[in-house]
């Protein structure tokens, strides 16, 4: 297998140097270095935004996902990023409409500036940092899994780590957003044909989709149904799953942005039919997978699991482009969203650009240390620690949205989700009760956080003199 490695290592690498030689400008503005020029066709943003959207947590979260909590898997993610494909075409429109009004460089900058409020700006920031962090760090955590567990002996697992953190810190520096959506645009063609041909082998390992589903009946029946064998899939959290997931686009920058810098809205709708479709191709082949798992390695440890069936149950060619498949995933998720944490907190910054664009540059390289030695810290439930990093986002929803609807908002949007980001923050520490009225944190908050947000908008619709923006 070291041959194919080499080969399609060299083949990645090689295609990563050209895409950087094609966005590096000696004399770019921050504004092309951090924005890409705002002029990104709808090709391209269809598969940086899926890239950044299913990345190395789909590869290898998803299919142990399946293997161990069921076929509720594929409603958890499946249906829930299909609504948000319909919630893009709405929010991708309005968003740009009011970017055009109060100009935009990141998601921070643009709240403050709607909300004439700096204290805007520094809750979308610390929520972005919060839980962007931890999600960078689930990118680099699987694949430092799957490459020690696979490598054992030829690097140990900070290594791994501190090499892809350091091809990242390089190749955004020289080609800047620009050549991290052709990475991400490379990483997602890879991503779809390396989890197809994983996942038709293993579905084929396991007898066929007939035979490997009465295998899972016989040994474990509750994986067929809901909710699940450890009774994850609880209508609440599905519900809550979903919610967080729709509010992708607001609460996380690196998709927002990505929103704006389209080039029109003609290729923000082509981008968002393109991501459903894309959806459905890759999540699909991580159930064959997960099947394989419940009926081979039902047992096995996640370590055990993925390195078997990605890598050693594989032929040759295959397990060597999986390795460099999950290697580019984690690379392009890990390059969008630490750079992502740098546009917002340029978009915070006053004050002459060359200085600002220093300071965003250490702040990047600050984050990426961070990410480094967070990723040490946190667990193997790859899925779960994303879902929190949705659900944790998404409780300053109602000032993203509160800023794209009102050409004023409400400053009591303000105050309400910087209660659920702490109390959310909070129940994470175990300093307050997690969870309430029988629910989990996220679906109680919920509960509270929506129509909260939605009479707070009435009241302030039809009780304010200036014209809302719709």
């Amino acid at each position: 297998m070291t041959g194919w490695l080499i080969f399609f290592f060299l083949l990645f690498l090689a295609s990563l140097a050209y895409a950087s030689y094609k966005s590096y400008q000696k004399n770019r503005s921050s504004d092309e270095f951090m924005l890409a020029g705002s002029n990104i066709g709808a090709i391209l943003g269809f598969l940086t935004f899926s890239a950044a959207l299913f990345s190395a947590f789909t590869f290898m979260g998803m299919p142990d996902f399946f293997r161990v909590h069921g076929v509720g898997a594929w409603i958890f993610l499946g249906f829930s990023d299909a609504l948000m494909v319909f919630f893009l075409l709405w929010f991708g429109y309005a968003l740009r409409k009011r970017a055009a009004i109060v100009g935009y460089k990141g998601v921070a900058g643009f709240v403050q500036n709607c909300f004439q409020n700096k204290w805007a700006g520094y809750l979308v920031f610390i929520s972005s940092f919060l839980f962007l962090i931890p999600y960078v760090a689930i990118q680099i955590r699987g694949i430092s899994i799957f490459l020690n567990a696979a490598f054992p002996d030829l690097m140990p697992y900070w290594g791994w780590s501190a090499f892809l953190v350091a091809i990242m810190l390089v190749y955004s520096e020289i080609g800047g957003l620009k050549a991290i959506m052709y990475s991400d645009a490379i990483q997602g063609v890879i991503l779809l044909v390396v989890i197809w041909i994983i996942g038709w082998t293993c579905l084929e390992m396991a007898g066929g989709l007939k035979a490997g589903t009465q295998a899972v009946m016989e040994s474990n029946a509750a994986l067929l149904s809901l909710p699940g064998p450890k009774g994850l899939f609880s209508s609440a959290f599905l519900i809550a799953s979903a919610i967080a997931i729709v509010m992708i686009p607001v609460s996380q920058p690196q998709f927002t942005t990505r929103l704006v810098i389209m080039k029109n809205l003609k290729a923000v709708h082509k981008m968002a039919y393109a991501v459903g479709i894309f959806a459905i191709l890759v999540i699909l082949p991580t159930a064959f997978i997960g099947l394989y798992g419940a009926v081979a390695y039902s047992e096995s440890t996640t370590a055990d699991f993925l390195s078997s069936a990605l890598l050693f149950d594989q032929a040759n060619p295959v397990a060597a482009l999986a390795v460099v498949g999950l290697f580019a995933a984690c690379l392009s998720t890990t390059n969008a969203q630490i750079f992502a944490l740098g546009t917002e907190l340029r978009s915070l910054l006053k004050g002459e650009d060359k200085q600002n664009m220093r300071i965003t540059k250490v702040g990047i390289l600050l984050f990426s240390l961070i990410v480094l030695v967070f990723s040490a810290m946190i667990s193997d439930e790859l899925v779960l620690l994303a879902r929190v990093s949705f659900a944790g986002t998404s409780m300053i929803a109602p000032v993203v949205l509160g800023a794209v609807i009102f050409k004023n908002p409400p400053k009591s949007l303000l105050i309400l989700s910087a209660l659920a980001l702490s109390y959310f923050v909070l129940s994470l520490l175990n300093w307050v009760p997690v969870g309430f009225t029988g629910l989990p944190t996220d679906a109680a908050m919920y509960l509270i956080l929506i129509p909260t947000t939605a009479v707070l908008m009435l009241f302030h619709h039809f009780t304010s003199k200036t014209p809302h923006e719709a």
